[in-house]
């Protein structure tokens, strides 16, 4: 019997339809989306404009080699032009966040001739050879060390970053607030320092808005909250409305530097997701969608923090957005499992947090709902280990 390999642990829930905000599961129960497939599902499950993009597509042609021209290259990248940076001249279509982190360290590599890379404590960058290298956490590093030659310095923390952003390094990679890691903003002064010594000494700043861009922070770029911006910035999950799509920005030198045959995608820039990523973005513009992530996260921040405020199992908690995390002094998983059974799906962020990626389009009773599920649950949990500590 061929069986799949689930490398992920299950929720024991079978879902089988979602539509904006919701899912609903094999009994028909509705639940509040806040897990949205790592973040990717920010504009809505079954977004009605994006899935009429693709199937128009779909009725025309699928597969063409990017060869060949066809006219919704252009209209992708007169689209993107309204949302992007005018930092970056470039942009290349790829198809997870990995495979883009995996191009932009290549291309680092090209540009300046170096080959050691600079990264932080809690970065997640993905699970490829690249992408590995410059992510932190030692439970998916370890099995398959060596790896490419990556430091790692403590997060938020410039004094490290001065000493450790030398003219031997090709790049330093940077998430402006760290999802995997544990829902950790960076500082504006942070944030502020990498750009200036990075250009000072002559290495390239790569930033990572795979979870953090196309809008979830209430800002349509992570960013634009801090007004820096890398040389190179990376972009995935919601960008393409559910459809695999991930892309790098460049600065104009650096997609001037790039040659034919330095890389290549066989589905990368395919025109399913180039109908999805126009799409993405007309709906962004039309549905003034950051303000809307803005809007609704600060109301759901202000519930958490009444909520949190006196129950001692909470640590912090902290985000920007419709990107918050809840940190626990302890595992998150029976927190997780019981705000499933309330109806609430959510996630695991770092070793303790729980992580909460809810589509744009939440509204007040959607938030209300959270709250109060997140309070019973917290206070039956702290309840629970302040009876096991008793006894």
């Amino acid at each position: 019997m061929l069986r799949y390999l689930n490398l992920y642990g299950l929720r024991g829930l079978r879902i089988v339809r979602g539509y904006g905000q919701y899912v609903w599961d094999i009994n028909n129960r509705k639940y509040i989306d806040c897990h949205t497939g790592h973040g990717v599902a920010f504009l809505g499950h079954v977004n009605p404009r994006i899935v009429a993009s693709i199937r128009e597509q779909l009725e025309n042609i699928v597969t063409l080699s990017s060869s060949y021209d066809h006219y919704l290259r252009e209209e992708t990248a007169s689209a993107l032009e309204k949302v992007t940076p005018r930092k970056y001249s470039y942009f290349y279509l790829l198809n997870s966040g990995s495979e883009a982190v995996d191009f932009a360290l290549k291309v680092a590599r090209k540009m300046t001739g170096r080959k050691k890379f600079l990264s932080f404590t809690g970065a997640f960058h993905g699970r490829t050879f690249g992408a590995l290298s410059v992510t932190w956490n030692p439970k998916y590093r370890r099995p398959f060390e060596p790896l490419l030659d990556a430091e790692f310095i403590k997060f938020n923390d410039v004094s490290a970053a001065e000493s450790a952003i030398t003219e031997d390094l090709a790049a330093v990679i940077v998430e402006p607030i760290q999802g995997e890691g544990g829902i950790n903003p960076a500082s504006n002064e942070f944030m502020k320092a990498l750009r200036e010594i990075t250009e000072e000494r002559n290495v390239l700043l790569i930033v990572d808005e795979i979870q953090t861009g196309f809008g979830r922070t209430g800002k349509v770029w992570a960013s634009d909250l801090y007004n820096v911006y890398g040389d190179i910035m990376l972009a995935g999950k919601a960008i393409g409305g559910g459809i695999p799509v991930s892309i790098a920005f460049l600065r104009d030198d650096i997609g001037n530097s790039i040659s034919e045959g330095d890389h290549g995608s066989t589905f990368g820039g395919n025109l399913l997701a180039m109908a999805a990523v126009k799409a993405s973005v007309e709906v962004l513009l039309e549905e003034n969608v950051p303000f809307k992530a803005e809007t609704a996260g600060l109301r759901l921040m202000k519930g958490i923090k009444e909520i949190c405020r006196d129950i001692k199992i909470v640590r912090d908690f902290r985000g920007a957005g419709l990107m918050i995390g809840v940190e626990l002094r302890f595992d998150p998983k029976p927190v997780l499992e019981m705000l499933q059974h309330s109806g609430i799906l959510a996630l695991k962020a770092g070793t303790t947090v729980v992580r909460f990626l809810p589509p744009y389009l939440i509204n007040d009773n959607d938030i209300d709902l959270i709250i109060s599920a997140l309070e019973r649950c917290l206070s039956e949990e702290n309840a629970r280990r302040a009876n096991v500590g008793a006894s």
